[in-house]
């Protein structure tokens, strides 16, 4: 049963010209930009630079970007969309007509308006400061380290209100490990040299914080701080073993959670957090190891150890929003050290960021949402995807019915998980309201704590409520897609945009930008984790013995030949913490050139060449510009250690030398680089 969203608010009235002009300037771009091409590289020895070559060369790194391709050009067509219509409601308040738009409007004011946030300062987070400071007694701790979650500051513990794994109809709270200040649980154990340099940048962050906040720590207490994080770290699992649904799925009643975890209130805990909720007779503790960890590091850490760590981590995540002493030591941690940028992003596109969050999932991100959709997106865009999602739907039941090595019955259970796929295509059909939440143009740092304690509240009213199905976990305005929970698939109207998806493009061109994101996304919901959940979205183990062992030599193929890739001296991709991913690319590449083949012979035109190549060369022409990506070293470091997606090179390479339709579609013979020696296929 599909849920398919309605785009156009009763805000699309008001469409400015600006966007108008933007969205002429994309129609009358080239369906297929091939002005990057190489001509001294052949596709049969490497497709990502035949496509890509020319503009890689031709291509540099604004001081501004850590990378830049497909994906980061479409993200800042989006911001330069979004914030020349968020300049327009702060000029024209009668076009802030729903509360969607006027909390936006304020809240983007506020961060723009720098001469505010100098003469704040701290203000807006001194009550929070005063609590920690507060903080006397150890029986305090559990309530304070409560206050904080509701305010948005996940330390050391993470929470979430999410539908139950196992009964997907009602929403569960949930406590995950959080709570360290460098990027990666690993690198407080690491001791090379470019972990070496993140550490010292890391240290030097946490004492500028600090000192700009009028409580600087000496070297001493800075080793203690380290130590402490470490501690955490110890109990904190490794990202790839965090993508395995079972062991993160560990339910215990309040008096089971003080068994596994003693020494610690959780009940005071637990009170505070779910405030104006029933008391949670279920809570689901991903890593039960952390817990316990919290639950010594309360018992034996001395108070002042745990006031100065807690006060660092407001701090830190507070300081994008606040005066430039805090704001500029962020960039020089997050930006210089970890991802090599020499600049910071435009002040407009930081905010939009802020506002939003990079996967849509700030409080506030809607607001961003229901602009976006009204000046971007059409009722077309909408019916091509739906179209297109049908195509490749129906070349993923083919494939599974034609799979030999899985059995009749666990088929027929794919063939229903598939069957019952929820899209969410564009936009909700309805906004939130905000009911109780007021922001103010010129309290940034005060606006996100604000929102932060409002969403909190919000997940309270759905823990143990039935699972709203048609809500979006995202915003309209990113340029992303998602698999998520409940068996749904999701693309935002944000990626719904050139080069990805052009209504005036062929099928070809657009079964390779966003045809491939569908597929990859169906994909996800048979990888080695999605496969664990059901056609209701539940964790249920679905498969026979035999078919499980069948699909796990699958995956270690796939995980074994990534895992033998190094994008760059002395780093390797890491197989098991990218599996999900690999096999979506590899698996989603052909599905989707299947559905392709559906498209041409319903619509006609399959040996119709344009620009001298036939649809299925454009097919790859079409994916491979997707992926054309030219990054910082330090960027790609971070991305190697620490992002469940291969680089993008390797998103082009990798499949697309596993894949017939690709050797057919330009001649490669055997032996060629382009030409798998011993493919891998999973669906």
């Amino acid at each position: 049963m599909a849920y398919f969203s309605h785009p156009m608010s009763r805000f699309a009235r008001h469409r400015l010209a600006a966007a108008a002009t933007l969205l002429g300037l994309a129609a009358a771009a080239p369906a297929l930009d091939l002005g990057g091409l190489s001509r001294d590289v052949q596709p049969c020895d490497d497709f990502y630079a035949f496509v890509n070559g020319n503009w890689e060369a031709a291509t540099e790194l604004p001081a501004s970007r850590a990378r830049i391709g497909s994906f980061e050009q479409l993200r800042q067509n989006n911001d330069a969309l979004l914030g020349k219509a968020l300049k327009e409601l702060a000029e024209t308040p009668s076009l802030q007509t729903t509360p969607g738009l006027r909390l936006i409007a304020a809240y983007y004011a506020s961060g723009m308006d720098e001469a505010a946030i100098e003469a704040r300062g701290l203000s807006s987070l001194t009550p929070l400061l005063n609590r920690i400071d507060g903080l006397q007694r150890r029986e305090d701790l559990p309530a304070l380290l409560a206050l904080l979650n509701r305010s948005g500051i996940a330390a050391p513990l993470a929470f979430g209100v999410q539908p139950d794994r196992k009964d997907t109809r009602r929403n569960v709270l949930g406590l995950s490990q959080s709570g360290l200040g460098l990027p990666d649980r690993d690198d407080y154990f690491r001791d090379d040299e470019r972990t070496r340099t993140v550490k010292a940048a890391y240290r030097s962050f946490a004492a500028t914080l600090l000192a700009a906040a009028k409580r600087p720590a000496s070297e001493a207490e800075l080793d203690v701080l380290d130590a402490f994080e470490t501690r955490l770290a110890e109990a904190t699992r490794e990202r790839a073993r965090l993508r395995d649904p079972n062991a993160g799925y560990n339910p215990m009643s309040p008096a089971e959670l003080v068994a596994a975890a003693p020494g610690f209130d959780w009940g005071a805990y637990l009170a505070v957090l779910t405030a104006g909720a029933k008391a949670p007779q279920r809570v689901i503790v991903g890593q039960p190891e952390f817990a316990a960890r919290v639950a010594q590091l309360a018992a034996d850490t001395p108070l002042p150890v745990w006031r100065q760590y807690l006060a660092l981590r407001v701090l830190d995540a507070a300081s994008p929003r606040l005066p430039k002493a805090f704001s500029t030591a962020d960039f020089d941690y997050r930006g210089k050290t970890i991802t090599g940028l020499q600049a910071p992003a435009p002040r407009g596109e930081d905010v939009i960021l802020q506002i939003g969050g990079r996967t849509g999932g700030e409080p506030v991100a809607p607001g961003l949402g229901e602009l976006f959709v009204a000046r971007a997106f059409s009722p077309e865009a909408q019916k091509r995807s739906l179209q297109l999602l049908d195509d490749v739907r129906a070349s993923m039941k083919a494939r599974i019915e034609k799979l030999d090595w899985m059995t009749p019955a666990t088929k027929a259970k794919a063939l229903d998980k598939l069957a019952q796929m929820q899209p969410l295509i564009g936009a909700p059909d309805k906004w939130p309201q905000f009911d109780g939440l007021q922001l103010s143009s010129n309290d940034y740092a005060g606006n996100w704590l604000r929102a932060a304690l409002w969403h909190s509240g919000q997940q309270m009213k759905d823990l143990d409520a039935p699972v709203d199905r048609g809500r979006w976990r995202t915003s309209p305005h990113i340029v992303n897609a998602f698999a998520g929970g409940l068996n749904q698939i999701t693309f935002p109207a944000g990626i719904l945009q050139p080069p990805f998806f052009s209504a005036s493009a062929d099928d070809a061109v657009n079964y390779g930008g966003i045809g491939m994101v569908i597929g990859h996304e169906i994909t996800h919901h048979f990888d080695d984790s999605g496969r664990n959940f059901d056609a209701g979205g539940a964790l249920t183990d679905w498969w026979t013995p035999a078919d499980a062992a069948g699909y796990k030599a699958r995956a270690d193929k796939v995980a074994e030949r990534y895992g033998a890739i190094s994008p760059l001296t002395g780093y390797t991709i890491n197989g098991r913490l990218t599996l999900g991913e690999n096999i979506s690319d590899m698996s989603g590449l052909p599905l989707v050139f299947e559905g392709l083949q559906r498209a041409l012979k319903r619509n006609g035109g399959a040996e119709k060449k344009i620009d001298g190549y036939t649809p299925a060369q454009r097919f790859f022409l079409s994916n491979a510009l997707v992926w054309r990506n030219k990054v910082r070293p330090e960027f790609l470091i971070n991305q190697l250690r620490t992002d469940p997606h291969s680089p993008a090179r390797y998103r082009v390479l990798t499949p697309m030398s596993n894949s017939p339709y690709f050797a057919q579609a330009f001649g490669c013979r055997p032996g060629s680089a382009m030409v798998a020696s011993d493919p891998v296929t999973v669906w």
